[in-house]
């Protein structure tokens, strides 16, 4: 049977769940309108008052929030509440103009360590195991979400971070731990490190791993769960929002439930802002129910994904949502083509390559370039000029018939692209796009 933190919530009817956010939402947006000039401004900007909003079908008429609306209100502009009341921020790790800084207050915490709980929890987790938090601490949300979940849920906690991979396998190995939680792509080099140093996945007691803050696909997920003999468990969120545990996968791995006493979701047609009915792909758009510090209405994420509430073995009512498709945002346009990197990845994995690889696109004489280098294993390596040359040859067509567009494919020695503590650094577009 299915074990569940919270089960009156994970397990609640429709008309309760509804009830809940009727309820929420209704409070919610008062509140914003009453304590947020940025986001009032935009509500009066579309004839909308507090008034208009009597439930969760109201939703619509209220206007969108953009990152580059978090942006333009950076650092104090959308804070829902006085800054007296607030004991911590975070912040995105985005790498262009002004970072998003978002508020927290005890509340948002707690609200948010019981969404981690959660999660754990769906990972088979209880108060008899050791969780192993790797991902990073500090501004990012990863580190502090999980932690706090973990100690929620009353396991042993190991606020590790991320790095210095061995002293990890030590630990791991050392204290037992059952539970590891970081990004995938560092979960995939912990277990590249576990086979350097002669070990195999026997020599650790890792059950479950909860990786989530970068797009990862379905082989990424199998060839983790092979290195480092583990379930492994998808989570999502958005430090916008609160960090990860906005949604979280259970044991049947179909999706991922939705904290929807938290975080209604809708999906919306990513160029129009029409919202679409069930089942319909489009753009993920989140509000946020109780958050007071940072409380975001009709955030767009941009992940494009579908949502369902087909039912679900694990006993959970919350929706679902898929793994997000790529994003609106960081696709790539390639000689008319829409590229997501995660389109590239599966064909590498499927072809038997490492997920350690860097996607640089450029433009020569009004042409765009799709170069990829793929870093081969030890065992891959050896293998003469001419057979790689094959190699490269093979898996440049695999990648066309993916894309539909030819791709120059480099083969690279073992260790050749840096790796990634954190989120991964899988593009570089050095195109001059924009004046």
């Amino acid at each position: 049977m299915a074990k569940y933190y919270q089960p009156d919530i994970e397990t609640a009817s429709l008309e309760e769940m509804r009830a809940i956010q009727n309820e929420k939402l209704v409070k919610q947006v008062k509140r914003v309108y009453e304590n947020v000039e940025y986001y009032r401004k935009l509500m009066d900007e579309k004839g909308v008052t507090p008034d208009d909003i009597k439930s969760v079908d109201d939703l619509h008429k209220l206007p969108f929030l953009t990152k580059a609306d978090l942006r333009d209100a950076y650092p104090y502009g959308l804070l829902g509440t006085d800054l007296k009341n607030c004991v911590r921020i975070h912040s995105t790790s985005g790498t262009t103009g002004k970072r998003v800084v978002a508020f927290y207050t005890q509340a948002d915490i707690d609200l948010w360590d019981d969404c981690c709980a959660r999660a754990i929890v769906a990972a088979g987790g209880s108060n008899e195991d050791v969780c192993q938090v790797a991902y990073g601490y500090g501004l990012f949300t990863g580190g502090f979400g999980l932690n706090g979940g973990s100690q929620k849920v009353g396991c042993l906690t190991l606020p590790m971070s991320s790095g210095n991979t061995e002293r990890q396998i030590q630990f791991m190995q050392d204290l037992r731990s059952t539970i590891l939680c970081c990004t995938p792509s560092y979960a995939a080099y912990i277990g590249e490190t576990l086979k350097e140093m002669g070990l195999t996945p026997e020599d650790i007691n890792l059950k479950a791993g909860i990786f989530g803050a970068e797009p990862w696909t379905e082989e990424m997920r199998r060839d983790i769960e092979k290195s480092l003999g583990i379930k492994a468990y998808d989570i999502y969120g958005l430090t916008e929002s609160t960090g990860p545990g906005v949604a979280f996968e259970c044991e049947e791995q179909t999706g991922m439930h939705i904290n929807e006493d938290h975080f209604l979701a809708e999906i919306i047609d990513p160029d129009t802002g029409e919202v679409l009915p069930e089942g319909s792909k489009g753009e993920l758009v989140f509000t946020s129910l109780d958050k007071e510090g940072f409380p975001l209405l009709r955030y767009r994420t941009r992940d494009i994904c579908v949502l369902s509430r087909k039912k679900c073995s694990c006993g959970r009512t919350l929706i679902k949502m898929a793994k997000p498709m790529g994003r609106s945002d960081d696709m790539l346009i390639i000689r008319g083509v829409n590229v997501f990197p995660s389109q590239i990845e599966t064909v590498l994995l499927q072809e038997g390559y490492s997920p350690n690889y860097l996607i640089e696109v450029d433009r020569a004489n009004n042409v765009d370039t799709l170069d990829i280098s793929v870093e081969l294993s030890p065992e891959q390596f050896s293998d003469t000029v001419k057979e790689l040359s094959a190699k490269e040859k093979a898996l440049a067509n695999a990648i066309k018939t993916m894309l539909g567009i030819n791709p120059k494919v480099h083969l690279v020695a073992p260790k050749t692209i840096t790796r990634s503590e954190g989120k991964a650094v899988r593009v570089i577009d050095k195109r001059k796009l924009h004046d």
